[in-house]
C-alpha cells in the first residue's frame, strides 16, 4: 500500500497493492495501522456510507462545521468519479486551494480527507458506487456547502455543463462572497 500526501496538508492518496492472477484479484482496501502511521494520529471511523449515482451527477462541495467536522476515507467500488477536496483551514497556506483526483474501480485509489475540508465528486461513468468512511456522525445542523462551480475556487470539472445534475440542496448553495 502506497500512501502519498497531496499538496493539501493532511490529505492523502492511498494506492493499494493489487495481487492479480487468473482467478481475479485481491487487495487490502483499508489498514488502520498504515493509515495512522501516515497521518501521525489515530482515526476512528464510526460510519460507512454508500452513494450510487449516474453519469453527470455532481455531489458537493459538502462539509460539517466543528464540533461535528468529519474526516473521510473515500473510494469508488464501481465506475469512475472526479473527486475534489477544498481546503477550508484558514491557517494554511493552501486555504481555498483544491486537489482533484480520479477515483475508479480500475485504479482503486482512495483519498483521505481530513477535517476542515469541503468534499465533492462528479460521476464520469454511466454509474458509480462511491464509498466513504467518516469519523463523526452526520449532523444536519452543522452541514454546510460551497457551490461546486464557484468561480473563486476555479475547479475544472471534466463534465459538460449541460450534462451536470445537481440535487435541489446543492443548487441552493451560493458562491463565496466572503471568506469562510
Amino acid at each position: 500500500m502506497k500512501i502519498t500526501e497531496t499538496e493539501l496538508k493532511g490529505c492523502f492518496i492511498i494506492e493499494p497493492s493489487v495481487f492479480e492472477d487468473e482467478r481475479g484479484c485481491f487487495y487490502e482496501a483499508f489498514n488502520k495501522k498504515k493509515l495512522e502511521e501516515a497521518l501521525g494520529y489515530q482515526v476512528n471511523f464510526v460510519q460507512d456510507n454508500v452513494s450510487v449515482s449516474k453519469y453527470g451527477v455532481v455531489r458537493g462541495l459538502h462539509y460539517q462545521e466543528a464540533p461535528f467536522a468529519q474526516a473521510k476515507l473515500v473510494s469508488v467500488s464501481k465506475g469512475r468519479v472526479q473527486d475534489v477536496v477544498v481546503d477550508l483551514r484558514k491557517e494554511n497556506s493552501t486555504y481555498l486551494k483544491h486537489v482533484s483526483i480520479e477515483l475508479s474501480d480500475v485504479n482503486r485509489k482512495m483519498l483521505f480527507v481530513p477535517k476542515g475540508m469541503a468534499h465533492g465528486f462528479a460521476v464520469l461513468s454511466d454509474e458509480a458506487e462511491f464509498r466513504y468512511k467518516v469519523d463523526e456522525y452526520y449532523n444536519k445542523e452543522s452541514e454546510k456547502g460551497l457551490f461546486f462551480n464557484d468561480s473563486k475556487l476555479q475547479i475544472d470539472w471534466p463534465i459538460d455543463d449541460n450534462d451536470i445534475i445537481l440535487s435541489e440542496k446543492d443548487m441552493q448553495l451560493t458562491e463565496l462572497t466572503k471568506e469562510i
